[in-house]
């Protein structure tokens, strides 16, 4: 009854097909089945899922155009936001091309499964974002329970070229890093309340200087 009612939420903001919400079922239940050896989410939000990891990472969707080519997303841990995306993309047959990256080998080989079940169009990328030598030349940037803002805006500003927007995800302290952020960067940023919880956030960055 629990996930009947969360299905529901899910589907009040995200208009879905049944076809996607059967691919969601599933990645809940393999998460779910996986989680229990390999710890991919914390324990208090794994009864959770439809709300605190899929509507949350789902938040994004509309954000994200048909002239927006590729996206990344760094950090990806169990999936999330980069696979519900994809997920929900591939119903709106949006081309866009998909990129996770995440250092974890576990946590790949789980991604690589639900990939591979659920034929989605998504490339999945073993590797320490931090210490990859290629630049990050996607349009679309996305980042969710990553690392604090000013890590994540110097790993931009490093490694990415001729991206035109990154969405973040930002918890309790957002105001808080926003403020630290802003004395040492120069970007330009639009935000939006999040629906899941009141004391977070999603801010669109589309413009990055360092100062």
């Amino acid at each position: 009854m629990v996930q009947s009612k969360d299905i529901d939420t899910f589907c009040r903001f995200i208009r879905v097909s049944r076809e996607t919400i059967a691919s969601l079922k599933y990645y809940e239940n393999h998460l779910k089945t996986a989680s229990k050896s390999l710890n991919l989410v914390g324990k208090t939000t794994i009864n959770d899922v439809w709300i605190r990891h899929f509507l949350d990472s789902a938040q994004v969707i509309d954000f994200i155009d048909k002239n927006d080519n590729s996206l990344v997303d760094i950090g990806s841990g169990a999936g999330f936001p980069g696979i519900v995306l994809a997920i929900i993309l591939k119903e709106r047959k949006n081309k866009i091309k998909i990129r996770l990256i995440e250092k974890s080998k576990k946590k790949i080989n789980f991604i690589k499964e639900i990939i591979n079940k659920l034929k989605l169009d998504v490339t999945a990328v073993n590797q320490n974002v931090f210490e990859q030598k290629q630049k990050i030349l996607d349009d679309v940037i996305v980042a969710r329970a990553f690392k604090p803002l000013e890590i994540i805006l110097e790993l931009i500003h490093k490694k990415a070229s001729n991206w035109k927007k990154t969405f973040l995800f930002l918890g309790k302290t957002g105001n808080e890093q926003l403020l630290q952020a802003s004395k040492n960067w120069d970007f330009k940023y639009k935000q939006r309340m999040s629906i899941t919880s009141s004391d977070s956030k999603i801010i669109e960055i589309y413009k990055l200087i360092k100062k």
